[in-house]
């Protein structure tokens, strides 16, 4: 499959699957020394292969790219084995890491995968000043990072793998949130 359309597929999969909303988060793949990034605005439900806009690694983003698309090369431009960058804002992830703490997971799953998940707090009229760095130097070291009452952000070296990071997040911090609520944990 072209990588475009598989970036298409993905980002249609958070949207069908809960975790963005109709016009929210964004996602990426790396082509060698650009990258294909979401539209700003762009509607999961609606988005085409040939609204996707390139951006250069190194250089300004592509006109029309998402908010984010600066933070997406300064993704590529730390962590050379990134293919992909996944932007979602699952409930539970979200949720269960709004106290500012490091998310830990409860269960068997999410710790096979992850010790920890780092939760960054940005004021959320300083974000696009600061994200990009942030976000960035996190996704440097780990898998997936949280921006604190905004959003999960996903890097691995392909597409799928990143949306498996985010799936198996969200349902980690599902699961916690539930024992908490059952009184288990």
């Amino acid at each position: 499959m072209d990588i475009q359309q598989d970036l298409v597929r993905h980002y249609r999969w958070l949207r069908q699957y809960g975790y963005n909303d109709s016009h929210s988060g964004n996602a990426s793949v790396r082509d060698q020394d650009r990258f294909w990034v979401t539209p700003t605005g762009a509607c999961a439900d609606l988005l085409e292969a040939d609204r996707l806009v390139p951006c250069p690694v190194d250089g300004k983003p592509g006109e029309g790219a998402s908010l984010d698309a600066i933070l997406h090369a300064q993704v590529y431009r730390k962590n050379l084995q990134a293919g992909a960058v996944l932007h979602s804002h699952g409930a539970y992830s979200v949720a269960m890491t709004l106290d500012g703490k490091d998310f830990v997971p409860c269960d068997f799953e999410g710790q096979y995968y992850f010790e920890r998940i780092p939760v960054i707090s940005i004021p959320y009229d300083r974000y696009l000043d600061l994200a990009a760095d942030a976000v960035s130097d996190a996704l440097a070291d780990c898998k997936v990072v949280v921006v604190r009452g905004h959003g999960v952000y996903a890097a691995a070296e392909s597409i799928n793998l990143a949306y498996k990071w985010t799936c198996s997040f969200e349902l980690s911090a599902k699961t916690c949130f539930l024992a908490k609520q059952a009184g288990t944990l």
